[in-house]
This record gives C-alpha cells, sequence and structure tokens, in this order.
C-alpha cells in the first residue's frame, strides 16, 4: 500500500460513501500532499467525528462542511423577469453593456441593480455595473482586479510648484513608481497587511504573500497611472484645513495586483464549478456565504482590497517623501468590490464593478482621462443608483479599435495642447478612448456633489 491516500482509506476510517470522500481527497492533494498519510488519517477521523469543530477551517472547514450540510450542486435557471433596476445617461451607453446588465437581473439572487452613465460592456457585469444580490457574491461582479481603487493626495503647495521644476517630479515619478508584471521596487517596504492571519488561514493565500509583499506599492498595466496635477478646490469641507484654492496634488489608480488576480482566479473557478448557469451567464456564477467557500471569498477579497489600500498609501508615501512635504488631504475609494449593504430595507450584497460608492457624504474621486480633468465628489446617497456613481469617464473605444483608429502622433498632439507630459502609455490608453467627464458628470447630478476637481500634468503609466 503506497503513501498515496486513497478514498478507500477515507471509507476504512468511516467516511459515508458520498461527495465528501471526493471533497477531502481534493483539498488533501491541492493543501497537504506533503505530509504523512497516518497523520492525515489521524486529522480526517476527528473531522469525521466533530464535524462542526473544523468550520472555517482552512483545509477541513469544506470537508466537515461537506459531511453536515453539502453544498447543493445543481443547474440554475434565470428567472424570466429582471429585479428592479435603474440606468442613468441612458443614450450614452451601448446596448451590449444594457443586455448584460439585464441578464444579471434575472439571476434568481438579484434583488436590485443600476449601470452607471460611463458603462460599458464587459466580462460577466458590464463595467459600471451595480448589483445587488441576497446572500451570495458574485467573483466576477467584483472583477479581476480586486480592490481597484483611487487615491488622491492633496499638499498645502501652490499649484505654481510645478512652475521650473517639470524634469524634477518627472524623476521623481519614474524612480518611485514601478509598472507592469515584472517591476518592484528595489528597496521594499512591510506593512501590516503581511502579518494578517489570513495568509496563514486561508490555504490558496499562503504561496501567494510572497507575490504580494514584492509587488507591495507598484501598479499594473492598462489604465493604471500615478500622476501629478492640480487640485483645484471650489467646495473645502471644514476637516480639510485647506481653502478654496488650487494645490500640487498626486493621483493613483491601480488595485490588488497579483494577489487580487489569483484570489479571482480561485474562487471565480469554485463558483462556476458550484454553480452551474446557462451559457451566455456563466461568468455570473455565484458562492452562497452560508457556504465554506463563499465565506472564504469575501475573507479573502476583503484582504485583497487591504492590500490595494496598502500599495497606494505606499506609492503616496514614497512621493511625498522624496518632495519633502506632507500631505494634508487624502480622498480615496475603491471602484471593484462588494459590500454587505441595506437594499430596500434589507441586507444585501452590493457589486460594484467600475462605479464608485457614493453613499450619504462619502468622499471620491472620479478621474476622466490624461487630458480631462477628474472630479472629487461627495455622495448624496441616491437609492436609485443603489448609492454608486460613474468610476470614470468610461471608454468610447475598446482597446483593439484604438490601435486602429489612433497613431502616436496624433496622441501626443492632443497631449501638447493639453500641457501634459507623458511617461509610458500605449496607444490603447489614448486619451481619445473615452468619453466626455462632463457629459457623464451632466448625467449623475442627482448622485454627487462635486467639490473641486484634479487636472493631470505629468502622467506616468505602464510601458
Amino acid at each position: 500500500m503506497g503513501n498515496k491516500l486513497s478514498g478507500k482509506d477515507l471509507i476504512k476510517i468511516g467516511f459515508p460513501k458520498n461527495n465528501s470522500i471526493n471533497i477531502a481527497l481534493g483539498q488533501i492533494n491541492r493543501y497537504r500532499k506533503r505530509e504523512k498519510k497516518e497523520s492525515i488519517l489521524t486529522e480526517a477521523k476527528e473531522v469525521l467525528l466533530f464535524p462542526e469543530k473544523f468550520t472555517g477551517h482552512g483545509t477541513w472547514g469544506k470537508v466537515a462542511e461537506g459531511l453536515v450540510n453539502p453544498v447543493q450542486v445543481r443547474m440554475h435557471q434565470l428567472n424570466n423577469t429582471r429585479a428592479p433596476f435603474s440606468i442613468f445617461g441612458e443614450n450614452e451607453i451601448d446596448e451590449q453593456a444594457k443586455y448584460q446588465l439585464y441578464d444579471a437581473l434575472k439571476l434568481p439572487v438579484s434583488v436590485a441593480g443600476a449601470l452607471m452613465p460611463d458603462a460599458h460592456s464587459g466580462y460577466g457585469l458590464p463595467i459600471g455595473g451595480v448589483l445587488a444580490t441576497d446572500n451570495a457574491v458574485i467573483p466576477y461582479g467584483v472583477g479581476v482586479d480586486i480592490g481597484c481603487r483611487m487615491s488622491l493626495s492633496i499638499f498645502d503647495i501652490p499649484a505654481s510648484f510645478f512652475k521650473g521644476k517639470e524634469h524634477q517630479l518627472q524623476a521623481i515619478l519614474k524612480d518611485n513608481t514601478k509598472f507592469g508584471m515584472y517591476e518592484t521596487h528595489t528597496i521594499r517596504a512591510d506593512h501590516e497587511v503581511f502579518s494578517r492571519s489570513e495568509f496563514q488561514d486561508i490555504p490558496p493565500l499562503k504561496n501567494l504573500l510572497n507575490k504580494a509583499y514584492k509587488q507591495l506599492g507598484t501598479s499594473g498595466g492598462g489604465n493604471h497611472f500615478v500622476e501629478f496635477g492640480i487640485a483645484k478646490i471650489t467646495n473645502p469641507l471644514n476637516e480639510w484645513k485647506i481653502g478654496v484654492g488650487e494645490y500640487f496634488a498626486v493621483l493613483s489608480h491601480s488595485g490588488s495586483r497579483g494577489l487580487g488576480a489569483n484570489i479571482a482566479k480561485h474562487y471565480t473557478y469554485l463558483a462556476t464549478k458550484q454553480c452551474p448557469l446557462p451559457k451566455n451567464v456563466q461568468h455570473l456564477a455565484w458562492l452562497d456565504l452560508n457556504t465554506h467557500d463563499g465565506q472564504e471569498y469575501w475573507v479573502a477579497m476583503n484582504l485583497a482590497g487591504d492590500y490595494a489600500k496598502a500599495c497606494h498609501d505606499d506609492i503616496h508615501r514614497r512621493i511625498a517623501k522624496a518632495i519633502g512635504k506632507r500631505v494634508v488631504v487624502t480622498i480615496e475609494n475603491h471602484h471593484n468590490f462588494a459590500w454587505k449593504e441595506i437594499v430596500n430595507g434589507k441586507e444585501a450584497i452590493v457589486h460594484r464593478k467600475g462605479a464608485t460608492p457614493a453613499n450619504v457624504g462619502e468622499l471620491g474621486i472620479i478621474p476622466g482621462s490624461m487630458t480631462a480633468p477628474g472630479f472629487i465628489v461627495q455622495g448624496k446617497g441616491n437609492a436609485e443608483s443603489l448609492n454608486s456613481a460613474s468610476h470614470g469617464a468610461g471608454r468610447l473605444f475598446s482597446r483593439k479599435k484604438c490601435k486602429d483608429s489612433f497613431t502616436q502622433s496624433e496622441i501626443n498632439k492632443v497631449l501638447k495642447a493639453n500641457e501634459v507630459t507623458l511617461i509610458g502609455g500605449n496607444i490603447d490608453e489614448a486619451p481619445m478612448a473615452y468619453k466626455d467627464i462632463n457629459k457623464v458628470m451632466a448625467n449623475q447630478t442627482e448622485l454627487l456633489d462635486v467639490l473641486g476637481t484634479f487636472t493631470p500634468k505629468i502622467v506616468r503609466m505602464d510601458r
């Protein structure tokens, strides 16, 4: 008898001849295969006798669930009617994005939905889509880049700080930011997020800790950026300690890097296995929050969100240190995430995939493009939009269409006309690829108040 543990071994110690055996073998092979067979069987016996003791346990929680309250895997059909929804700026949104929302609203777990004025079609939920569900989380409703977010640091320095410092500021951006799959900082920073117990308690996260540590303070590719610009404050809040005026500021946009991408991939796979759906909506497979995997994803997602924030904090710390000045106001928000919120008087899971939370008084930043202003906003808490607003201007041209439509010299002309310096950046992020941010903002006046703007001047992106 070899040292590889088999179903027969589990039956011998009393496991019932059902799916709990497959679950146990799957978990052991994935996370414990280097350990001695005897010690694994001793633990398995304990799980069999006292399954309730192992609820939530990294390796054995799923096995205990399989013994006590197995997840029912069955084909789900879409409802014939849609859950209630609202669309803001309907005339500016492509039909495909609307149809993607309509499909999502027919999921048996859907409670309500909304489409923001910057919406365009995506993968699963449309970008700019907001979906509230009943006790279920859709990994693709959160997206691959969990906790993708904005962070704005305003310095108590006048906008005139730029004059004569162009080259110096470009060098600061080049030296203190890293982009894409492989660039990392030579001098690494530590952060309290790395000592979080989730990295030890959730088996798929164990081998991601090192990657997360290496990538702290880095940004992804695509539309992720770090930029210097001018924050024009028109309606300051008392606690900001700065008045109406124009200030030097830095804005960053990125998410949870490889950590978030791996979490998304792992739990999307589990969701599609546990929640078979018609082919056209398979990406909307959900995890029930009463299950082991649902709970585990929720905890992992929140960790990825906190890690994304840690990355931004590190970027802004490095830049503030290089400039030698103190940040006086920080405004930040996730726009790819899921939250527990009250919808129609009942707790629901609100997925925002490319949407800014806009609860009453909540602050956020909605970027335009490299050559268009972003907006510093405060939510009005509009229930129709599920307390949400747009997350940017939204794309008018897909990445592929950009490559077919624009040339580098056209982009350079537009940048020059707007006095913007670009470091890195690809044709698929051309300023012309985006909708008119002023139109988008005009379509959401009932969702938020504008407190100021941010105009980019020196932009750093991936090459």
